[in-house]
């Protein structure tokens, strides 16, 4: 089992997740973070650490289709290590519904 990161990460990315991460498995995007999946422990503190409850066990349905975006832009994104501040507009987008088809974005962040 690993964790992933949902859609209901983009333009959110509160990277409270970050700070409590035991093995830095975090990467980030431009508008939101994913997690690897390899790298993942399965310890699962991250999970209620996420006020926009974007992230979630593989072994919840609706996880499946989020893991391979988590493992593809995991090993293209710079890994984050270190709690950054979120967006300005953040909590405009916390209970946005199709954020994917409308705001991802593939492009790295910044890391840390």
């Amino acid at each position: 089992m690993t964790y992933v990161v949902t859609e209901a990460c983009i333009k959110c990315k509160y990277q409270d997740c970050i700070e409590v991460c035991p093995v830095d498995c975090f990467y980030e995007g431009e508008n939101m973070l994913v997690i690897h999946p390899d790298e993942c422990i399965d310890c699962g503190v991250c999970e209620p650490e996420c006020p926009a409850e974007a992230i979630l066990p593989d072994t919840e349905a609706e996880a499946e289709k989020w893991l391979e975006l988590n493992r593809e832009y995991s090993e293209k994104w710079p890994n984050i290590v270190a709690m950054g501040q979120p967006p300005e507009d953040a909590d405009a987008y916390l209970n946005v519904e199709g954020k994917f088809e409308k705001h991802f974005s593939p492009n790295p962040g910044q890391g840390s």
